[in-house]
């Protein structure tokens, strides 16, 4: 236990500079948090499993919002053809997006960093072949590769987590390589290799620890844009299956009602995909703006 708080007021100390007198930046983070509490509670919180099939209705499909359902109880936001409440579906939804977005950018991440470390230390063919698959993916939209991806492969939670990992990879690979290069001109690596110190023991203990921070600062972003494009993938039908609810799914299963009324089937999840991706914006921009030093100067 006390470990644990010790971490906890550990990670306060480090963030409170951050947010201190923002309170933009702080409502974002109030924010982001409430989503995220959310999405890791829905299966205790939420009033049904909106896909578990022995709890629905076909008679409660198309209930406006505050309308009572068969078996007594209240559809706060409504229910969609399916009898599914949406209240219950949009907190199942947050919790499959932000698992998506969180694993694709962790892994996606790592492997950028561990490949721009490689071109960075290695040079000669090793990075030229990085570098130039980097150039390859940056010349293409990472959503059209996605689609790509997944026409060939398929639909499925795992095939989406490859095809957002394929979206994220590039630029952190080429920014850790940029960052260890200019670490690789310093005195202290020389003396390391002259030292005898193997190139992977320089990669982990010296270049890996001084060109990580620049990478982090832009996981936010990365995580925003995961989320926008598994919501978009998911839309257009060729994303998670309709067994597996995601926000995108959501909005899409309502898009054939807006026009005869049912507007809360599609509304309700746009309007929470479109604030849980502020909120991460808000807390990325400050981020950035106080790792940047001249944006930091400015706002002191």
């Amino acid at each position: 236990m006390k470990i644990l708080i010790y971490l906890i007021n550990s990670l306060f100390n480090k963030v409170k500079p951050i947010f201190s007198g923002h309170y933009i930046a702080i409502a974002g983070l109030i924010g982001f948090s409430f989503f995220l509490l959310i999405a890791l509670l829905a299966p205790w919180i939420a009033p049904q499993n909106p896909y578990d099939l022995m709890v629905l209705d076909i008679m409660d499909g198309l209930l406006p919002p505050l309308s009572k359902l068969g078996n007594g109880t209240t559809a706060w936001l409504g229910t969609d053809a399916l009898g599914r409440d949406i209240l219950s579906a949009v907190m199942y939804g947050l919790r499959l997006s932000l698992f998506v977005a969180f694993v694709a950018v962790a892994i996606g991440t790592t492997i950028g960093v561990i490949l721009g470390l490689l071109a960075a230390v290695k040079g000669g063919w090793v990075e030229t072949i990085i570098m130039r698959a980097v150039d390859l993916k940056v010349s293409f939209p990472g959503i059209l590769l996605a689609l790509m991806m997944l026409a060939i492969f398929g639909t499925g939670v795992d095939k989406i987590i490859y095809a957002l990992i394929i979206g994220v990879w590039a630029s952190k690979a080429r920014l850790t390589r940029s960052q260890a290069l200019s670490e690789m001109q310093k005195e202290y690596i020389d003396a390391a290799r002259i030292s005898g110190i193997p190139n992977w023991r320089i990669m982990v203990r010296f270049l890996l620890p001084n060109s990580i921070a620049p990478v982090l600062v832009m996981v936010p972003m990365a995580l925003s844009g995961a989320i926008g494009a598994e919501a978009t993938l998911s839309f257009l039908g060729v994303g998670v299956p309709i067994t597996e609810p995601s926000l995108g799914l959501l909005i899409a299963n309502g898009n054939d009602y807006i026009l005869s009324g049912k507007w809360w089937i599609s509304i309700i999840p746009g309007l929470v995909l479109v604030s849980l991706v502020l909120c991460i914006n808000v807390v990325a921009d400050r981020i950035r703006e106080y790792n940047n030093p001249y944006l930091k100067s400015k706002d002191q």
